[in-house]
């Protein structure tokens, strides 16, 4: 009887992501960074035109509108948590000693 552990392959990564170049990893990290918090800034004010829209009552659901805000709460706090990341991460470089 074989094990189902027995039958499982490592893979190999991909050489395109081993060959990268510090710039060009740099540029995407930066790129992405940009576009979450993008992507941030649409969501909050999508959630704020949905909750006005709410209030003047112009027939738009409640729970859209709380589902957009839950949307724009979570990206705030995903950036928030990659924020706190970075920082600490600059904190430990900047306590090496060279």
């Amino acid at each position: 009887m074989s094990s189902p552990v027995s039958s499982l392959r490592i893979l190999p990564a991909a050489e395109s992501a081993v060959e990268e170049s510090p710039s060009a990893a740099g540029g995407d990290f930066a790129s992405t960074l940009r576009d979450a918090v993008s992507e941030m800034g649409h969501l909050s004010s999508q959630a704020e035109t949905k909750v006005a829209s709410v209030l003047e009552g112009n027939g738009t659901d409640v729970h859209t509108a709380l589902i957009a805000v839950e949307k724009a709460d979570l990206s705030f706090q995903l950036m928030m948590q990659v924020r706190n990341k970075i920082v600490s991460a600059y904190q430990e470089i900047s306590r090496m000693q060279f």
